[in-house]
């Protein structure tokens, strides 16, 4: 162990530097894909024995976080920026839990399921399923139209929940799962995951017979999930010797891989994931900005930057798919889409990260970035405030436009899609002198948000102060076009604003949440603001 501590404090400046500068190529290159060219996508092997499959499910577990209900047009937004960042494996969605659920991991599976780039690559579209065969055929109808369709089925193994949510016996969980798998390939599906839910707590010799008995039934990807998120690091590399086991002793085992799912509880996520890869996991599975149930998941950003600068010394030669130069486009979609504001000291993408407010730390940064970065904010595609460069302004045309967006992640996006991002671009010029792009991106993510709208608000007074009831005066456009006014009263501003509204529109409706985050900085910041009604 001493010899080790000492090796990792000889090598660490020499390989920050190389892994460093390695990035900012990649980032000033704008490529988009990783340098190394990606294994076929195989369901039941890698022909790399380094690289690790990144398998993203912002758009399941993560819209489990409270509060962050997506619409399915963001589904499918998230879905197309989850392929340019280069993700191999989208969970798109549970698709029995309602209608739109299902259509949404459809439709994602069809468009985006189906868009193969010119190097060949296109994600799997996977669906979550419990063991039960109405979900199994639920999830493969949704997903079996991508190039790649994967379900992904889970039975709990702990005790705790076999006795107390299951009501079965280990016989009975042991029987189910082999049945749910083998259901699946009668079905047609040859890419199946399985998940003994709450793995970590579940008995060793237990655990290991219910895996080795889902191998032999078919199952391609073998998840081992943390699901209260108990498991401490060096538990989570102890999965080297369940592999070496299984593998020894079951037919079949050399032809599965095996998985991460590692939860936030004790902050510890990103540590046993980077453990579980240690130990012979050859997929993890995360989501953007480790939102998801309780305290959240792994966090794909924070997992993705550890192997992409530490992986090739300290990681064994790990690396990924993921084009890093997307990462920060990304998170701030979902952050937006979600209502799940980054807090400012987040690694990888909060607002903070690459900060320097101390003056030793200030001084270091003016001789040497190197002194207190190891990454670029260039390399997670954000560009650093240095005054050089394009400065959009209200002078500013279309192709400016355009290249800016291009370089922000949005290069594809059609032209008439450009031509009105330009219009409100242009309207907004007018309001600011200069247009940073934080106010590009709410200006391409607002277009998501908005629905076809039947009223359309006109006007809006709002009278508030520390006498009498805040009131509201609201002008609406109705359907056919004629506009109504109505005044309201309420507890606050927004209260008040909406009770004007309901007594034209005759909907009632309760407010559950209002929030407002700042987009841009100065008195002529833009915010988002996020209202959630029942």
């Amino acid at each position: 162990m001493a010899s080790r501590t000492a090796c990792f404090g000889s090598a660490r400046p020499l390989t920050t530097r190389v892994c460093r500068r390695s990035l900012v190529t990649r980032a000033s290159a704008g490529s988009a894909r990783p340098q190394r060219k990606r294994p076929e996508y195989i369901p039941n092997r890698i022909d790399d024995p380094n690289y690790v499959r990144v398998f993203d499910t912002t758009l399941r577990d993560g819209e489990q976080s409270p509060g962050a209900t997506l619409t399915s047009k963001e589904k499918m937004e998230i879905a197309k920026q989850l392929q340019k960042l280069g993700v191999d494996v989208i969970e798109a969605g549970f698709p029995i839990a309602s209608p739109d659920d299902f259509e949404a991991v459809r439709s994602i599976a069809m468009e985006v399921g189906n868009n193969v780039d010119a190097d060949g690559y296109v994600p799997a579209i996977c669906g979550l399923s419990r063991s039960r065969e109405a979900d199994l055929e639920r999830a493969w109808d949704a997903v079996r139209h991508a190039r790649h369709p994967r379900v992904h089925v889970f039975l709990a193994t702990s005790p705790i929940h076999m006795e107390h949510k299951l009501r079965m016996t280990p016989d009975q969980v042991i029987r189910q799962a082999v049945e749910s798998v083998k259901h699946l390939r009668s079905l047609g599906c040859k890419d199946i995951e399985f998940s003994p839910e709450d793995a970590t707590r579940s008995h060793p010799t237990f655990l290991y017979e219910v895996l080795a008995e889902v191998i032999k039934a078919g199952a391609t990807t073998l998840n081992i999930p943390d699901t209260t998120g108990w498991s401490l690091p060096h538990e989570f590399q102890v999965l080297r010797g369940l592999i070496t086991d299984l593998r020894a002793n079951v037919h079949g085992a050399n032809d599965v891989i095996f998985s991460t799912h590692c939860q936030n509880d004790l902050g510890l996520s990103t540590a046993n994931s980077l453990a579980g890869a240690m130990g012979g996991a050859r997929q993890v599975e995360c989501t953007i900005n480790g939102i998801g149930e309780r305290a959240g998941n792994a966090s794909l950003e924070e997992i993705v930057m550890a192997i992409a600068l530490r992986g090739e010394r300290q990681l064994g030669g790990l690396w990924t798919g993921i084009n890093p130069v997307h990462i920060a486009v990304t998170s701030k979609m979902v952050c937006d889409y979600s209502g799940m504001p980054v807090q400012p000291h987040k690694a990888i993408v909060g607002a903070n990260a690459f900060a320097h407010e101390s003056g030793i730390h200030q001084d270091g940064m003016l001789k040497s970035r190197d002194t207190y970065e190891i990454m670029t904010p260039e390399s997670i595609g954000l560009a650093r405030a240095s005054g050089v460069g394009l400065v959009l302004g209200k002078h500013s045309g279309r192709h400016a436009l355009s290249t800016r967006l291009a370089e922000l992640g949005y290069g594809d996006l059609p032209a008439e899609r450009v031509a009105e991002l330009f219009r409100r671009f242009k309207d907004l010029a007018d309001k600011k002198k200069d247009i940073a792009d934080e106010d590009l991106l709410a200006l391409v993510q607002d277009g998501v948000h908005q629905p076809e709208a039947v009223w359309a608000l006109g006007d809006l007074q709002v009278v508030c102060g520390s006498m009498g009831l805040p009131t509201a005066t609201v002008k609406l456009i109705g359907p056919d076009g004629l506009p109504r006014v109505a005044a309201g009263m309420g507890t606050g501003p927004v209260d008040a604003a909406y009770k004007a509204i309901d007594s034209l529109v005759r909907v009632p409706a309760r407010l559950v949440d209002y929030s407002m985050n700042g987009v841009t900085e100065g008195i002529e910041a833009l915010a988002v603001t996020r209202v959630i009604q029942a």
